[in-house]
């Protein structure tokens, strides 16, 4: 299929808003319903794969699935986002997710996708474990990265926590002391929680560590679990209460005002009657709710539908399911080579669109979804957003179909979404609900 030009694209949209500004990777007109407009689109500077995105200013920082650095965005004018600046990680380094608050920048660091791929070469990206040492696997740096970003434009390291493993995979942190980190630390199978105190960012600390019973291995724990991987994917914390996210693992509830002491308070598990992959909790602490997303994984829907789960958590030692988020059903997304299920919630971080009602979710090939859940027990989707698919697939990973990977989301207060694809590039658009 030949690739549609400007023009071409131009007519095409009956969305409005500004033109993309780089067509020659997209192959067809972007889709949206009810409330949402496109603004624009971006390649990042020819490195289409983004997940975390951040605000800080008049710029947006995106951390990269495959590219292994950040790249900084201006976005003064939404309608054309201009990459000023790209960060690159130290070698064989993966720096996807990242955090930014009060003119600093946190960034996780850890081995990239061909390093973890070498680890265990029998065995696919969800699904591995990584018990004992990891010597010898690859040439990579581990732990927290932490940048000054007065000027956002030119992101300045000023401190490093080195965390020996095989690196961290998200983190949550919205200023003040301390920062909750996934991260794999030798001896354990797998990710755990490490709380990092940054209270001086040139000398970071570890404060404290929480685990599932069963991951400490040098420790001589068994796991308890049978199949899956139990692994903190990771946790967003409102108040003294985290809700962690893991994998196969499902979600917990932890006291975490002392975390030298954390507390294990409750925990709920849909795998294996369901899936697994548990992967973004949205504490919504107003209305004694928690939010989860099952991170969908395997092509054509190989492992049966992932959910998005609402919990009733008034008594935070007993949560109890109550619905789950409609599934997209507006056309029949299970297709061979495409991924299609929920991935991240936006976050409802401090100085971006908060809501308790209004949930903005990522479903891979789906795009895009919001929903209204005014009432708990029966949540409605209320607009969506697919993005178009790209013309080649940056993953590198075999099989993957020419489809949307669309990976995160942040909203902000004035409405503008950034909308991140491990493939396609970032897409601006403009919510007006």
């Amino acid at each position: 299929m030949a690739l549609l030009t400007r023009r071409v694209l131009l007519k095409a949209s009956a969305i409005g808003g500004a033109t993309l500004s780089a067509p020659s990777i997209l192959r067809a007109a972007p889709p949206s319903t009810g409330r949402i407009r496109h603004l624009a689109f971006s390649d990042q500077g020819g490195k289409p794969d983004g997940v975390q995105v951040m605000v800080s200013g008049h710029y947006a920082l995106v951390g990269h699935m495959f590219s292994n650095g950040i790249t900084v965005l201006d976005i003064a004018n939404p309608a054309e986002p201009k990459p000023v600046k790209f960060w690159a990680a130290p070698p064989n380094t993966r720096t996807h997710h990242i955090q930014v608050m009060d003119d600093m920048m946190l960034a996780v660091a850890g081995a990239d996708i061909p390093t973890i791929g070498r680890y265990n070469p029998s065995v696919s990206y969800y699904e591995q474990s990584f018990a004992g040492g990891i010597k010898n696997k690859g040439d990579f740096v581990a732990g927290l990265l932490i940048f000054d970003i007065k000027n956002p434009a030119e992101p300045r390291q000023i401190g490093f926590l080195e965390i020996p493993g095989i690196g961290l995979n998200r983190l949550w942190w919205v200023g003040g002391k301390y920062a909750y980190l996934s991260a794999h630390m030798d001896g354990f199978t797998d990710h755990i929680l490490v709380v990092a105190d940054i209270s001086d960012p040139t000398k970071p600390t570890i404060a404290g560590r929480w685990w599932m019973p069963g991951m400490n291995r040098a420790a001589g724990e068994t796991p308890s679990w049978s199949k899956g991987r139990f692994a903190l994917h990771h946790m967003l914390v409102a108040g003294d209460f985290g809700y962690a996210a893991w994998r196969d693992g499902g979600m917990t509830i932890l006291d975490v005002k002392d975390p030298a002491n954390i507390k294990l308070i409750a925990h709920r598990n849909t795998f294996p009657t369901y899936p697994g992959g548990t992967h973004s909790p949205l504490p919504l602490p107003g209305r004694d709710l928690a939010l989860v997303l099952d991170e969908s994984s395997g092509f054509a829907c190989s492992k049966g539908l992932f959910y998005g789960w609402v919990y009733d958590v008034k008594e935070k030692s007993n949560p109890i399911t109550i619905a789950t988020l409609p599934t997209p059903s507006d056309q029949d997304w299970c297709r061979p080579g495409e991924n299609f299920g929920p991935h991240n919630f936006h976050e409802n971080r401090p100085g971006t669109f908060q809501s308790e009602t209004t949930i903005f979710a990522t479903y891979h090939n789906a795009g895009l979804r919001v929903f209204d859940i005014a009432n708990q027990y029966a949540p409605r989707e209320v607009a969506s957003y697919v993005a178009p698919p790209p013309a080649k697939i940056v993953d590198p990973r075999p099989g993957n179909a020419l489809a949307p990977q669309s990976c995160d989301v942040n909203v902000q207060k004035n409405g503008l979404v950034f909308l991140s694809d491990w493939n396609a590039g970032l897409h601006v658009l403009n919510y007006n609900g």
